[in-house]
């Protein structure tokens, strides 16, 4: 089989003779991956039930619970009276942590493994094509769609696979309940193994990629803002909610990833649908340090658990909260219903309680009741004890102590009795400390995205590959490159900030050091190149057509700095930029160990630059001069 088409599942043409060996062989592992399975789903039935009762909350379904009989189940009303209506906090702050989540977006790029220029250069290609692979992926939305699954179930993950028709990256988001490790207590999923990923495909699209035909099932398929899971994968389940369709003629698709051993030393992986061995043989992807192989899954979590492979979620601690608030608001408008409708005591025999039932005291109605008899009367309900009031305010109190979501984050408004500028900054940066182990699992994940892109090109890129690249200032670039041209895979990022960071707190940033002169020349002027990068960082990028040949005047520049041999000083050159450009590179680390034949013609290119400058300027003062006679 081609491994050139393997994207998440290898498939390639049926071999044309079957040997009875190879039959017993096909049926024993078929056994072997389905009875391993099945293991791992009673040992991560716990963890499931748990998550399933986290979509319930989430979403709005909250009278519900996890039975004896290991299933989620609704809770009746004792009576019939009874209010049970919802006062969902735990989606608000679900949605107030993956909204500031979906801020961390940090720009990965390559770090040189050295100052030499072929290793910057290196880098730079790296960088160039993370940039515009990101973007191709859509790894952007591949993030908020695990973050959700992140947030509410506790652990998330990233499959990359590399798809054979299109020659591409394939990043795809897997949730939770598609992932099987061999052990719920392994820290990681490097350390696990063996993992198993299991996946519901329709049987037609089966049958397009593995020219098997496997017959389909219905299954349960469920929702959380756009991300999709399967349930009901070979047990019973009561998911009261969360349940949105039936989806008919499905196949279940079993990838059993194993890691290198000594008896296996490029590992193993072995894919089962139905009855029906589709591949069995090594680990198809180099994703490992120095080309070693490892499992195509990056996982992401909410919050650390210590002792297990699983992360958990916020929701599961707020969900005690959350079933009393709702106690307390629902016996607070039962105390209310019976202080606005009454509750009416009559003697036995003395009206017509059936009508009474039916009608109740409306306004302007005759009662009549038997003469002789005590007349309807309202019993006395009292007042609303204060205690249901003192109640409900500490559990608003609670929601904030546990989730670490203020009301500062979540209302979009000011504490009461918080007036001063640098308290509600802390608050700010509070919030912002209780979301860093979901950042620092993001980013964790993002750049272990971006080196598995560059080893997965590494891998599979033959020939020669085109690429699309944006600078971000409406300019983009087509370059082509081969898998043996990328020789980095160290990457790291450009900022570290990107919770806080936005773009009214860069304008702000921006406007202080101009107003403390840190950014201009010591003449105390700002150049042109530098109002041109100013611009960009707030914002504006391109704004106006002076600042738009001031990027051309840059980038040429920079060109000029890649292949000094071919550079030419034209009149129409900015030459404050170039020398500011060709400056910079020269006592930059771009070229630092380069040698000296190199930095001697950007040195003399420098200098035309400085004659032209010179010659423009003794022009305009001879100009002067003739003007002021």
């Amino acid at each position: 089989m081609s491994k050139n088409n393997f994207h998440g599942r290898l498939n390639g043409p049926a071999p044309k003779k079957t040997r009875k060996a190879d039959v017993e062989f096909a049926e024993d592992v078929v056994r072997d991956v389905k009875r391993d399975f099945a293991e791992r789903q009673r040992m991560r039935r716990p963890y499931e039930l748990n998550w399933q009762l986290n979509m319930n909350f989430t979403m709005g379904n909250q009278y519900c619970g996890i039975s004896p009989r290991g299933a989620i189940e609704q809770e009746d009303k004792y009576y019939f009276w009874q209010e049970k209506q919802v006062f969902n906090h735990i989606a608000t702050i679900v949605d107030t942590r993956v909204s500031r989540l979906n801020r961390v977006r940090p720009q990965p790029v390559a770090r040189p493994f050295s100052n030499s220029e072929s290793d910057v250069n290196a880098a730079k290609l790296s960088t160039k094509i993370l940039s515009a692979v990101c973007e191709k992926v859509r790894l952007s939305e591949a993030v908020s769609r695990a973050t959700v699954w992140s947030e509410v179930c506790g652990t998330s993950f990233y499959k990359l696979c590399w798809d054979g028709d299109k020659k591409d990256v394939r990043l795809s988001v897997c949730s939770p309940f598609e992932i099987y490790p061999d052990s719920n207590v392994t820290p990681s999923i490097d350390e696990c193994a063996s993992v198993i990923h299991a996946k519901v495909y329709p049987a037609n699209e089966v049958k397009d990629i593995w020219g098997k035909e496997i017959e389909g099932e219905t299954v349960k398929v469920f929702a959380i803002d756009g991300a999709q899971g399967v349930g009901g994968l070979g047990y019973d389940s009561v998911v009261p909610s969360i349940v949105q369709e039936e989806k008919k003629d499905q196949v279940l698709v079993i990838e059993r990833y194993t890691k290198p051993t000594k008896q296996y030393p490029e590992g193993r992986l072995e894919i089962v649908a139905g009855n029906t061995l589709l591949y069995c043989g090594e680990l198809p992807y180099r994703l490992g340090e120095e080309g070693e192989y490892a499992y195509p899954f990056v996982r992401q979590i909410s919050l650390e658990q210590a002792g297990c492979f699983w992360g958990t979620s916020m929701v599961e601690r707020v969900i005690p909260i959350q079933r009393a608030f709702n106690a307390v608001k629902n016996r607070k408008h039962e105390f209310l219903n019976r202080l606005s409708m009454g509750v009416l005591t009559v003697e036995d025999g003395s009206v017509d309680t059936d009508n009474l039932e039916e009608e109740g005291l409306s306004p302007g109605k005759i009662l009549v009741y038997r003469q002789g008899s005590d007349k309807p009367s309202l019993m006395d309900s009292g007042n609303v004890p204060n205690d249901f009031a003192y109640e409900e305010e500490q559990l608003l109190k609670e929601f904030i102590t546990v989730s670490g979501v203020s009301e500062f984050a979540r209302n979009s408004s000011t504490p009461t009795q918080v007036t001063s500028g640098v308290a509600l900054q802390l608050i700010a940066e509070q919030d912002d400390i209780r979301l860093s182990g979901s950042v620092d699992s993001i980013k964790i994940c993002i750049k272990r995205i971006a080196q598995y892109i560059l080893r997965l090109y590494k891998q599979f890129v033959s020939g020669q590959k085109l690429l699309r690249y944006f600078d971000g200032q409406n300019g983009a670039e087509v370059f082509y490159f081969a898998g043996s041209d990328v020789n980095c895979d160290d990457v790291t990022f450009e900022t570290e900030t990107e919770l806080s960071d936005s773009l009214a707190t860069r304008r702000s940033m921006l406007f202080d050091l101009l107003n403390a002169g840190v950014l201009s020349d010591k003449d105390g002027k700002l150049s042109v190149s530098a109002k041109a990068k100013i611009l960009s960082l707030m914002g504006f990028g391109n704004w106006e057509s002076a600042q738009d040949a001031a990027q051309l005047h840059a980038a040429r520049a920079n060109r000029e700095n890649v292949d000094i041999d071919h550079a030419e000083v034209l009149e129409v050159d900015d030459h404050i930029i170039h020398i500011e450009e060709h400056t910079r590179h020269v006592i930059g680390a771009d070229i630092d160990g380069a040698d000296k034949a190199y930095r001697d013609k950007i040195l003399s290119h420098i200098r035309e630059h400085r004659k032209y400058l010179a010659a423009e300027n003794s022009g305009a003062s001879a100009n002067e001069a003739q003007t002021s006679k």
